[in-house]
């Protein structure tokens, strides 16, 4: 997982002076150099979502455990606060669908993850749900999940719903730099953090200003879009639903990454490696890794 961060700063003061054709894309003048190496198959990250969340139950340990022996180059995981301030890795703002918090606590809908301390969090069953085999898994800290990943790969971070935590940010800040393990993958360039929410994280961006951050997009994100976002971000990450190749070619021509969510057939997987992208998120890494190799 390697974040370009002097590259997109050199680009940005580029990506102007391109050419805008008729369709809205950005290219390059015919004698400019290449903006980034071609890539191959071979240099896909494999990026684990939620963990292995195809094979075990998502944003658990478990799922961490299992994406790291399938040799996953980074986890990505969704973080909460709970009604104490403590951070978890949820995705859902509620805690309905993947723990069993209906029956623990009856009386407390619409069971959102904001209005439960870590100590009732930490009373949920977050594995039954998906197979049997999990009952006992429990909602991950924010520490543990990063302690539980250690060195062993990159770390995909996305608070989710960060506007429903105010100063979540500076939270998350504190937390983070607070780990041995955070700090050593921030200084290999092992961390990122996303959001599909552009305004908040370019305020966290600013209160952080050394920890790259992808901005999450759920349609094509437009030539001014990603203009801009080569002015403080390192990474653009698409559904691969609404990506093609030129959505690959402008990104990297703005001196950034780009990493293609959620990818799960050996189809798409295929086809998202052709196009040059730097990363595959998916809820199957050991797929991914079959065609990838390395």
């Amino acid at each position: 997982m390697s974040v370009l961060a002097p590259r997109a700063r050199l680009m940005a003061a580029i990506v102007p002076v391109l050419a805008l054709t008729g369709t809205g894309l950005l290219v390059q003048p015919a004698t400019a150099a290449p903006a980034r190496p071609t890539s191959t198959i071979s240099d896909v990250d494999v990026v684990a979502h939620r963990g292995s969340s195809g094979a075990a139950p998502e944003n658990t340990l478990a799922a961490v455990r299992l994406a790291l022996r399938q040799r996953a180059d980074v986890v990505e995981n969704d973080i909460q606060r709970t009604a104490d301030g403590e951070l978890v890795i949820v995705h859902d703002t509620t805690l309905t669908r993947t723990t069993d918090v209906e029956q623990v606590f009856p009386g407390r809908a619409p069971w959102n993850v904001g209005d439960f301390t870590l100590a009732e969090i930490k009373q949920l069953d977050a594995g039954s749900w998906f197979d049997p085999a999990f009952a006992g898994e429990r909602v991950p800290t924010l520490r543990e999940w990063v302690e539980a990943i250690g060195g062993r790969a990159g770390m995909l971070l996305e608070p989710k719903a960060p506007a429903l935590y105010p100063g979540i940010d500076i939270e998350l800040d504190k937390e983070l730099r607070s780990m041995p393990a955070f700090r050593s993958a921030l200084m290999r360039d092992d961390v990122v953090v996303q959001s599909f929410d552009h305004e908040w994280l370019h305020g966290y961006k600013d209160l952080a200003p050394d920890v790259p951050v992808g901005l999450l997009f759920g349609t094509r994100p437009t030539s001014a879009q990603v203009t801009e976002a080569a002015t403080w971000a390192e990474q653009v990450n698409p559904a691969l639903g609404v990506s093609e190749q030129a959505t690959i070619d402008q990104v990297h021509q703005a001196g950034m990454e780009i990493h293609v969510w959620t990818v799960n057939t050996g189809q798409d997987m295929r086809r998202a490696a052709r196009w040059g992208v730097d990363g595959i998120i998916t809820n199957y890494p050991q797929v991914l890794r079959d065609i990838v190799g390395h």
